[in-house]
């Protein structure tokens, strides 16, 4: 079974203000049917006419989490995607808002791997979180925002399934 076998043939807006960050994704995404947009207002109006089965949200630049409200309205799955917003109270607000995953641009190369983790999770009912923990180890968090790791950190941590739990409410 193919690691993109979910993705074949989904609609999936792709919502960034760098046109390189689209064309890659665009790229990435092969296998998908995929809708660029480039501004908040774009988005809005795609999502507000068009059915989508996954969303890639830029949190900057795009106001990521003001679609995020409109994609969690409409049911639609949305991972943010960031470079500059990789932090761990964009982590936790993601994860509070309803985001169903969170990936640095540095992890784009494998963007294939996670929606479709994404995916496999809403087609089970599970938590698409999971699969993100499993991919993306501490030791990731600890390179990249310094000592956070579960040991070290444990107040984060607790934050982070905390607000898992209030998700599943």
């Amino acid at each position: 079974m193919s690691e993109h076998n979910l993705l074949d043939g989904k609609k999936i807006l792709i919502v960034d203000d760098e046109v390189d960050i689209l064309d890659m994704l665009e790229e990435l995404l092969e296998m998908c049917d995929v809708v660029k947009a480039s501004t908040f207002e774009e988005a809005k109006n795609l999502l507000d006419s068009e059915h989508f089965d996954m969303a890639i949200l830029d949190i900057m630049g795009v106001d990521g989490y003001g679609l995020l409200k409109i994609t969690n309205q409409k049911g639609v799955p949305a991972v943010m995607l960031t470079a500059h917003a990789f932090t761990p109270g964009n982590l936790l607000r993601s994860v509070a808002e309803g985001a169903d995953s969170y990936l640095p641009k540095e992890e784009m190369a494998n963007i294939g791997i996670f929606l479709n983790d994404v995916l496999e999770a809403h087609q089970k009912g599970q938590d698409p979180w999971e699969p993100w923990q499993n991919k993306l180890p501490t030791s990731y968090f600890e390179k990249r925002w310094g000592v956070l790791s579960k040991d070290t950190n444990q107040d984060f941590w607790d934050q982070f399934r905390s607000s898992l739990k209030e998700r599943k409410k």
